[in-house]
């Protein structure tokens, strides 16, 4: 990997996982109309983001990173921005204060539209077609003309992620994130829920601090910190084509950056050493993550790293680890124990949605609750039996009150996945659910602070 990098380097190697345009003509139509498009992030943002994330990396701060499993057009909307950030909020404040460290928040949106696939085609009563790959590629109506790739979806995503962004910052800066706003939404979410009594302790200590900083005169509405909050957003890197279209020159460092988000991640199917999309990560500055999932070796891993962090800057990458609840012990310690042996950077996350995938008996996709819950219970005890940070969980969510995980504090059934199954790919926890998890990871921090991490100033922020 000595060669030198330019930002469309990525087509000299193999690339996996890429849709097949009928009409190359009209897809390099599209990439060079996007590369005059302005960024959808500086990287003065992504300096900061990877500067939080080096936090996390030295155990003093929790990542939390989550969204939809595949943004969609349909689905896009102010409403639906509104409650996803509202719910992320009140995970954050939960676990912010539970862990006593700042929680830095990462959202897959404003640009989590392609998805691998683990066929190329689908095939339905006899009809064999492209496979669904995500809005930004096609359409997921199964006919020969929606799920033929159109390069035209490129300049719609675009637009979505600008528009998505626009509303994101003027949330978390314009006082919609107040702490003690967030607060209330998070006292009624416990009035509702089955497991209040399990959760008040927590929250009657968090109105406790709250009433305390109002007593010893400060006010909720006049302090930055304590009013607005720090949101960032990133997605799996998967089209290359796109992402080179973004890929500009910071003026102020003369380093190449992806402005499609502030953080981007590989994918654990195009993790391959000598293809493209390692090709392309190796020469952006961007924060980074890289998927880790049961087929990756110790050895592997490490020569990974050297290829996209071999400065071993802190903060730079993230290894999001996706065994499921089975596996992961068979499969993170040796992770672990490797990449400490060598002295390696790293924020090591949780991803405990993807392993724990199954076919339910009503015909749909589903991830039990429980399952979730065992894998990022394992990553903590895993962690703390190495001497290692957990430093964080990446979830697949929504802010609606969908019905495609089982389980959770209402105890979503198989039979009750019909009511409200909206994802157009793989399923996600609800609002409700969402929050069920952050109380209980918010447990899992609790215990494991005292050794770990030392508490900071609430001013540090949520």
């Amino acid at each position: 990997m000595s060669e030198r990098w330019t930002p469309d380097s990525w087509r000299t190697k193999p690339v996996m996982q890429m849709p097949e345009y009928p009409d190359a003509k009209a897809l390099a139509d599209v990439e060079a109309q996007l590369a005059t498009f302005p960024p959808l992030v500086f990287a003065g943002e992504a300096r900061n983001l990877k500067k939080a994330l080096a936090r996390v990396a030295a155990g003093e701060a929790f990542l939390l990173q989550g969204g939809d499993c595949a943004e969609s057009f349909a689905e896009h909307g102010a409403n639906n921005i509104r409650d996803f950030f509202r719910v992320f909020l009140q995970m954050a404040v939960v676990l912010t204060y539970a862990g006593a460290v700042p929680v830095v928040k990462v959202g897959r949106i404003a640009g989590q539209f392609a998805k691998p696939r683990s066929s190329s085609t689908e095939k339905v009563d006899g009809v064999e077609l492209p496979s669904y790959r995500g809005d930004i590629v096609n359409d997921i109506a199964f006919t020969p003309q929606s799920r033929t790739p159109d390069p035209q979806r490129q300049l719609m995503a675009y637009r979505q992620s600008a528009a998505t962004l626009n509303l994101l910052r003027a949330f978390a800066t314009g006082g919609f994130a107040n702490l003690g706003s967030v607060h209330q939404w998070m006292l009624g979410f416990l009035k509702d829920s089955p497991q209040s009594r399990r959760y008040r302790e927590l929250a009657d200590r968090i109105s406790e601090a709250l009433n305390f900083m109002r007593a010893c005169g400060l006010d909720l509405e006049s302090h930055p910190e304590l009013r607005a909050t720090d949101i960032y957003t990133s997605h799996e890197a998967l089209l290359l084509g796109y992402e080179q279209a973004f890929t500009r020159v910071d003026s102020t460092t003369g380093d190449w950056y992806a402005t499609s988000g502030h953080m981007i991640w590989i994918g654990d199917r195009t993790r391959q050493a000598d293809h493209g999309h390692i090709e392309y990560f190796r020469g952006i500055k961007n924060p980074i993550g890289l998927k880790c999932g049961p087929s990756l070796k110790p050895d592997d891993l490490l020569r990974l790293i050297d290829v996209l962090n071999p400065d071993n800057e802190p903060g730079r990458l993230t290894l999001i680890n996706r065994f499921g609840s089975e596996k992961i012990g068979d499969h993170l310690p040796g992770l672990i124990r490797a990449v400490q042996r060598e002295g390696r950077m790293v924020v090591w996350s949780c991803d405990p949605m993807h392993g724990n995938t199954i076919a339910s008996n009503s015909g749909y996709k589903t991830r039990p609750f429980d399952r979730i819950l065992s894998e990022v219970k394992s990553f903590f005890a895993i962690h703390a039996a190495e001497g290692t940070h957990a430093g964080g969980v990446h979830l697949e969510m929504t802010g609606q009150d969908v019905t495609e995980c089982i389980g959770g504090a209402r105890a979503i059934t198989h039979e009750d996945l019909s009511d409200r199954y909206h994802t157009v790919c793989d399923p996600r926890l609800n609002a409700e659910q969402s929050i069920d998890m952050a109380f209980l990871i918010a447990e899992l921090l609790k215990q494991d602070r005292g050794s770990k991490v030392k508490p900071v100033p609430a001013a540090a922020g949520f």
